[in-house]
């Protein structure tokens, strides 16, 4: 897990590499072992208040494929050089008019052992056409868990990184090798 302050230098790095022009703000900088998220604001399209619900998301997303596009060359530029900087794969996310796109980002395939009653949930998400396979079913339970637990799981989070902090002041840590040094035991020559 990534400690406070490597995600703050992460958002930093990101915040000073960006053009200037790119978003209107740096939203999200997110990281995890394989991916680096980079989510930022851009300007909603200018629509007359009289605008229908349908005319305004379609204009939204006519305004994030624009962005898209138009900036694909700038993002890749930056995202080669920080793949190569953190050794993790960069992904781009924009929010505009309430929403928010992620563009082409990691599915990371994760193996896990299930028992039978378990692998019937699944296959019953299956039948029930929620999803097309056991895959599709287990990252369906993820995304329900993820949200109807946000506090637990930023709880937890919360707890791993104190756990981080404590290990860091202890005597394993990469201190000054000169201070740590006992001197050696006088020769008996």
């Amino acid at each position: 897990m990534i400690t406070p302050q490597q995600r703050e230098r992460l958002r930093g790095w990101f915040a000073g590499r960006l053009p200037d022009d790119l978003f209107e703000s740096l939203v999200e900088v997110t990281v995890d072992r394989e991916e680096i998220t980079v989510v930022g604001r851009i300007p909603e399209p200018r629509l007359a208040d009289s605008t229908s619900d349908a005319a305004r998301e379609a204009a939204v997303q006519g305004r994030v494929q624009e962005f898209r596009e138009r900036t694909r060359e700038e993002r890749m530029a930056v995202a080669r050089e920080a793949e190569h900087r953190f050794r993790r794969k960069v992904s781009w996310g924009v929010e505009c008019g309430g929403q928010r796109v992620l563009f082409t980002h990691v599915a990371a395939p994760v193996m896990t052992r299930l028992r039978q009653p378990e692998r019937q949930v699944l296959d019953t998400l299956i039948a029930g056409g929620v999803a097309r396979s056991r895959s599709d079913a287990l990252a369906w339970c993820v995304r329900l868990v993820q949200r109807h637990t946000d506090e637990w799981l930023s709880d937890l989070r919360d707890s791993l990184e104190h756990v981080q902090r404590v290990r860091a002041q202890g005597p394993d840590t990469d201190a000054d090798p000169e201070e740590d040094e006992t001197p050696p035991p006088p020769s008996s020559d």
